[in-house]
């Protein structure tokens, strides 16, 4: 035992504890605001129409709360070297933009040619809406999920947009999301 202990403190031991059963806790609240928004069709809940920002954009037809999740990001599950490739055809194709949101080091969702209207997400230097991937319980055991969650309460008619977070590269992509603080690109 240790003089905290015998002092009455929590020892390392029981402060691991409660931080598990904090974050099981978490994981459960997270599971099933994830099952409540997959129950309600997503023609219900959101819409995708012109943007003011950048072509189509997503917009909400309901009030999300703060930290609700607001759509799952869903397309082919594809490796990095495949999507790379991809990325190029499409380009060369003249496919115009590609819609692929990495899920982890090795896996990538493609959604430019299948995929949930969640790609007409817009991106904002001040956004409503941030990415998250998930663990989910489904029928053949934990599966990742890239999910887009509510950062402030989204009232029903405004767009969903978020932080694409790309990365800085030789020529810049211009940002037109017309936030207060909007730094003109998106990398």
């Amino acid at each position: 035992r240790s003089a905290e202990d015998d002092a009455g403190g929590e020892s390392s031991a029981s402060t691991t504890l409660k931080g598990d059963e904090k974050a099981k806790t978490d994981r459960n609240i997270v599971q099933v605001k994830y099952r409540q928004m997959k129950a309600i069709p997503i023609e219900q809940r959101l819409v995708a129409r012109r943007s003011h920002i950048h072509g189509w954009g997503l917009f909400t037809k309901i009030d999300i709360p703060k930290h609700d999740p607001v759509v799952e990001y869903m397309g082919e599950l594809i490796r990095r070297r495949v999507a790379d490739k991809r990325e190029t055809a499409y380009e060369l194709s003249g496919e115009g933009s590609c819609y692929m949101f990495r899920l982890d080091l090795q896996r990538i969702v493609d959604a430019t040619q299948h995929g949930s209207m969640a790609r007409f997400m817009n991106h904002s230097c001040l956004p409503n809406s941030y990415a998250k991937c998930i663990s989910v319980d489904t029928d053949q055991g934990q599966e990742r999920k890239i999910v887009v969650f509510a950062c402030r309460d989204i009232a029903a008619g405004e767009e969903i947009t978020y932080d694409y977070k790309f990365p800085v590269e030789d020529g810049s992509i211009r940002c037109s999301c017309g936030a207060p603080n909007c730094i003109g690109r998106l990398n």
